[in-house]
């Protein structure tokens, strides 16, 4: 009798096996959510920045309904904005508290490159690919496989600028005035002095101050006196209205030519009429876009109610590169360090993505190729494209 009640119990547990239970589902990495971070400056000398960049990124993650699928799982991404307070501490403190504690998948930022080099040696060390939308400093990538970035570099931007102002201006004496205690204009002026000597221009003043400076007169003085005919300065959008304002007030009445800094904020509120005319190399132009281009600047439009500077595009476009890098990881395992590998492979082999700032593939620094452009403040007030400045062999955008 026993050993009929066993076999029947062992009938039952096959039949139970066979029809009614399911093994149990493994559990979905993460829980479902994908964490990225952004490093921005949010306060401090230059919040426009950080401001653009985190309306840029959100911009990008609202198109998708902050969700994405990777593999055979659809993922809710949770977007956690830290902000550097425009210091080098406060982004390697920031840049760790999300790598470390909110166990973020990748990193956005920083924008400036004074912030990007700390930060980015911060991701590297963790081993977790962060990317950069705005900072043009060569050591922010250098050496560092886990870091990349959206916008072209400052020897690229030094050269394309020196040729420019050789061939559009037709001068030969030129000066330059930058801060020397901030690592991106210091970089770019060294780079554009080189690259305008290489082409046979004369540097006859190269002139500093230190970050918080706001009285130039001293320098511009020595800079007028030196018989340049063009002002270069690669300075940020707050600083750019001063110098120009007490160039003016002491009788320049010459070229000032600019880099993508100028750009990265409301240049117009702060210069006014004062810059009307001058030129500078950035990444992308408002007036004039077209195609996707033109549909972010729209949609930034409607969303913020004004429209983008060039740190809201390339955010956009550096969000827009990490999805898409994750996405081609194909599925997420769960373990963050693999994970992590993942993204950074993958972000190393984009090849012709293009974005609202233009066609860019990556090279093996994690720097992309592409081209720039020359713009000019209008006297709308209006950041206007006027040329092409592209690196040889590669054709301008369509």
């Amino acid at each position: 009798m026993l050993r009929k009640i066993l076999g029947l119990v062992m009938v039952l547990v096959f039949v139970a096996a066979l029809f009614g239970c399911k093994p149990a589902a493994p559990p979905v990495p993460y829980g479902g959510v994908i964490k990225i971070g952004n490093v921005a400056p949010m306060t401090g000398d230059i919040p426009k920045v950080g401001e653009d960049g985190d309306w840029g990124v959100r911009l990008a993650l609202d198109e998708i309904g902050y969700k994405l699928k990777v593999g055979d799982v659809t993922y809710d991404i949770e977007y956690l904005l830290e902000d550097n307070e425009s210091k080098a501490e406060s982004a390697v403190a920031a840049g760790t508290k999300l790598i470390k504690e909110d166990k973020v998948l990748a990193l956005i930022g920083c924008y400036a490159s004074k912030q990007s080099i700390p930060l980015g040696e911060v991701a590297d060390r963790y081993h977790c690919p962060d990317i950069s939308p705005w900072s043009t400093n060569p050591r922010t990538t250098k050496n560092r496989p886990y870091v990349f970035r959206a916008c072209f570099i400052d020897p690229f931007q030094g050269e394309v600028g020196a040729k420019y102002v050789k061939d559009y201006y037709k001068v030969k004496k030129v000066a330059v005035l930058y801060d020397v205690a901030s690592d991106y204009p210091k970089g770019l002026a060294e780079y554009f002095k080189k690259a305008a000597e290489d082409l046979g221009l004369e540097v006859v003043a190269f002139e500093t101050f230190t970050t918080k400076d706001r009285d130039f007169s001293s320098q511009l003085t020595k800079i007028i006196a030196s018989g340049a005919e063009l002002l270069y300065t690669p300075q940020y959008y707050d600083e750019v209205p001063l110098i120009v304002k007490q160039a003016k007030e002491l009788g320049w009445d010459k070229p000032i030519f600019g880099s993508d800094s100028w750009a990265g904020g409301d240049l117009a509120s702060l210069c006014g009429d004062d810059c009307v005319g001058y030129r500078f190399t950035t990444h992308y132009a408002m007036v004039g876009a077209k195609g996707r281009t033109k549909e972010f600047i729209d949609a930034f439009k409607a969303k913020y109610g004004r429209p983008p500077s060039d740190v809201g595009a390339l955010a956009y476009d550096a969000a827009q590169i990490l999805l898409q890098a994750i996405k081609n990881t194909g599925g997420l395992t769960g373990d963050l360090a693999k994970d992590r590998d993942a993204i950074k492979d993958q972000l190393a082999k984009i090849k012709e993505w293009k974005g609202v700032t233009g066609t860019m593939s990556f090279t093996p620094e994690g720097d992309p190729i592409k081209c720039a452009v020359i713009v000019e403040y209008n006297a709308k007030h209006e950041i206007e494209f006027v040329d092409w400045a592209c690196p040889p062999g590669m054709k301008p955008p369509e």
